[in-house]
């Protein structure tokens, strides 16, 4: 039973697998969480709270004469606001009056079949292989007719526990939202360390950790977007946790724009976890009768370190948020020519790159930015989406034909979120980009953001969208997004409300989407903001694979795709081989290395194929063999991270296939000394009862025996050259 109810329906217990979650509401009404860990039977756990008199922390009114009864100190599911619990709170609410104080009571309960939905936003769906269930809980707020409901759902046997809420005005007048975030917990117990994944463009997802003290730690974008300077996923976890042992909590946040997350220890040394949309800039006006829904955040435990924890998230992502076609099927290997020509490109120049590339056995070939409107460059042309045939040498559909006739897939790159004001749009509606009435805007990359809250904003879009992709050949689209969002106003729906726009937008391009891919269901579409600006849950709930980074330097993509591989699938990660010296680090790495980084990812290449030498054509024959041989193992398999970055000369991770007979270890040497000591690493993953060749020296072991041992490779790596070795179950 996934969901057990007992006490008088006042005890809701929540098993996973591995895992349990256990709340109780007590006779006051209070909401209490008691426990969030290894899996029990179900029992009361409601002795673990020891109440006492702290001083200072106030009493509320049905606690009467009891000065041990505080909110101040209480662990509880969600925190009232302004009455006596000084912790941050979750949902804060100014009535009509002008006040904000709340008090959320326990009023009713509910459990259904099957997992919630959120109107307009991405959740995790139902599948044929696992049906989730959702527990609703109820609370009134004790002085108005606001009410909320918490949303739990729980897929039992991927060891996940999902929470969302919903905000009900049932009163007569409007009530203002100034604060809503999708969940909160407090774990009454233990020191904790946060690990968070902080960077920037081109630098994303850098894993950080600090311990979680009094002071706290909070990370959020007020961006407009999840952002590349904080991923809106964190894990709690023991001090002594690392890859294969220590308690470790996950949560991630299944949405796309400002966020705040935050760990931080009351008191009491209990620690309170927060998750939602951030508070600054927003506030929500609810009308009688209106609810509001927060997004959701998907929540695992693991008991056995980081990897059990991460193999729980990539399989829940992999398997119940993306969603079409491409979910599991292999995608093509591609060819962008971005690095190849930027702007400056024409027909001989494209047909010349996909020649080559189709002779080499390249699937797809992707045509960036600068291909519509007055576009040679990024100060001009935004929001005319209309295909340039001058430049082109001819219609999009004479391209996509002769591409196809190659062999070859076709795809194309769109920005529809920005808007240059050199362009027939912005002249034309000047009102739809985001500016604030006599502010000179704040431009980012010379372009403005539209205002994707209006309906007819989106029309547009789609319209526009419709009409190139249904009079070409096309296979795949590359949705961009390349600044941060700020200057909001807008006089739709009223300046009074301009707190709701950028959640408003949000929901806007998420419409958007789901538009588009109603009519493209066909489509491979690959999310983008600066490469992984929007690297985000709910991102994968339209796009199977976002672009990891703008950066394609391969040894800096080592700690990029480390960081990104915690929450996130394999399958879901957009790698590139580029040319060399790169274009942001100006370095040189060898090109094996290259395709063996590209690979742990959605493979594809990034240069002009025709600089190239014979000895590296040859090679993207051999890598584009390999990864379609490897194919399901890296995406389907269980991912190991076996060394971390910057401890070490090397970086090693590897990959196993579900039932244990395939593994492959990539090794990639990041530093070179004189005289140099040999590469000894570990392999996880093998079944400790079956024997297993490496394939690099023929040498046949069992499972527990490459486990206990690892791995010595039989050569000496020079800087950033690498080392592929597979494992292979004997028969």
């Amino acid at each position: 039973m996934a969901i057990q109810i007992s006490e008088n329906g006042r005890l809701f217990t929540l098993h996973t697998k591995n895992s349990s979650y256990q709340m109780f509401a007590d006779p006051f009404g209070t909401l209490l969480h008691l426990y969030y860990g290894k899996r029990t039977d179900g029992e009361n756990l409601s002795d673990l709270i020891f109440r006492t008199d702290m001083g200072f922390s106030g009493n509320p009114p049905e606690a009467g004469s009891d000065r041990t009864y505080s909110l101040d100190y209480l662990p509880q599911e969600l925190p009232s606001s302004g009455v006596g619990d000084y912790r941050d709170d979750c949902v804060r609410i100014r009535h009509a009056d002008g006040s904000c104080a709340a008090r959320f009571l326990f009023d009713s309960f509910q459990v259904s079949k099957g997992s919630y939905s959120l109107p307009g936003m991405p959740a995790l769906y139902d599948t044929d292989a696992e049906t989730g269930e959702t527990l609703t809980i109820t609370l009134r707020e004790a002085c108005s007719d606001v009410r909320v409901q918490l949303l739990y759902g729980v897929f039992e046997q991927a060891d996940i526990i999902t929470r969302a809420l919903k905000v009900w005005n049932g009163g007569q007048t409007p009530v203002d939202l100034e604060k809503v975030l999708s969940m909160s917990m407090d774990i009454p117990f233990g020191d904790f360390d946060m690990i968070y994944f902080a960077g920037r463009h081109a630098m994303e997802r850098t894993a950080e950790r600090l311990p979680v003290r009094r002071a706290g730690v909070r990370i959020g974008s007020v961006r407009g977007t999840s952002s590349h300077q904080y991923n809106p996923a964190m894990i709690l976890c023991s001090p002594n946790a690392d890859e294969d042992a220590g308690d470790c909590y996950g949560f991630c946040f299944v949405y796309s724009g400002n966020f705040t997350a935050s760990a931080q220890q009351d008191q009491r040394n209990q620690t309170r976890i927060q998750m939602g949309i951030h508070p600054d800039f927003f506030s929500f006006r609810l009308a009688p009768g209106e609810v509001f829904c927060a997004p959701q955040v998907i929540l695992s435990y693991s008991s056995r370190g980081l990897t059990a924890l991460s193999r729980s998230y990539h399989r829940i992502l992999r398997e119940h948020m993306c969603r079409g076609p491409w979910k599991h099927a292999r995608r093509p290997v591609l060819i962008n020519n971005w690095e190849a020509t930027y702007f400056d490109f024409n027909r001989e120049k494209l047909l010349a790159i996909a020649s080559q590339a189709a002779e080499l056995g390249i699937e797809m070939l992707v045509l960036d930015d600068g291909w519509f409107g007055k576009r040679d460059d990024d100060n001009s042309g935004l929001g005319d989406w209309f295909v340039n045939t001058e430049k082109l040498g001819g219609t999009l559909t004479d391209l996509s034909e002769q591409i196809h006739r190659m062999g070859m897939k076709f795809g194309l790159w769109f920005e529809p979120e920005m808007v240059s004001e050199d362009s027939d749009l912005y002249r034309a509606h000047p009102d739809w980009a985001l500016t604030i009435p006599g502010r000179e805007p704040n431009r980012g990359r010379n372009q403005l953001v539209l205002n994707m809250a209006r309906p007819d904003v989106r029309d547009y879009l789609l319209e526009r969208l419709t009409d190139i992709l249904s009079n070409a050949k096309i296979d795949y689209v590359k949705w961009d997004m390349n600044r941060s969002i700020c200057d909001i106003f807008s006089s739709c729906p009223g300046t009074e409300r301009t707190g709701e726009l950028y959640h408003r937008y949000v929901l806007g391009v998420y419409e958007l989407l789901e538009g588009f891919l109603a009519r493209f269901p066909h489509i491979l579409l690959e999310g983008c903001s600066g490469g992984g600006g929007r690297f985000d849950a709910a991102m994968l709930y339209y796009s199977p694979q976002i672009w990891c980074s703008d950066n394609t330097d391969a040894i800096n993509r080592l700690s990029i795709q480390y960081g990104t591989s915690f929450f996130y699938p394999v399958s879901a990660v957009g790698a590139h081989v580029s040319a060399c010296p790169n274009h942001q680090t100006g370095r040189s790495v060898p090109f094996r290395t290259r395709g063996d980084v590209a690979m742990a990812g959605s493979f594809g290449y990034e240069l002009d194929l025709n600089q190239i030498t014979d000895e590296e054509k040859e090679q993207v024959r051999e890598q584009i063999n390999s990864f379609r041989y490897l194919y399901s193992l890296i995406h389907e398999g269980d991912y190991y991270r076996l060394t971390e970055p910057g401890k070490g000369d090397f970086m090693a991770w590897e990959f196993v296939d579900e039932n244990r007979d395939h593994a492959m270890l990539t090794i990639v040497q990041t530093e070179s000394f004189g005289n140099p000591v040999p590469i000894h690493t570990v392999v996880k993953g093998l079944d400790p009862a079956k024997k297993y060749r490496c394939l690099m020296n023929g040498a046949v072991r069992s499972g527990a025996s490459w486990m206990g041992a690892g791995l010595t490779p039989d050569r000496i790596l020079k800087q950033y050259e690498s080392l592929v070795i597979e494992f292979v179950r004997e028969s």
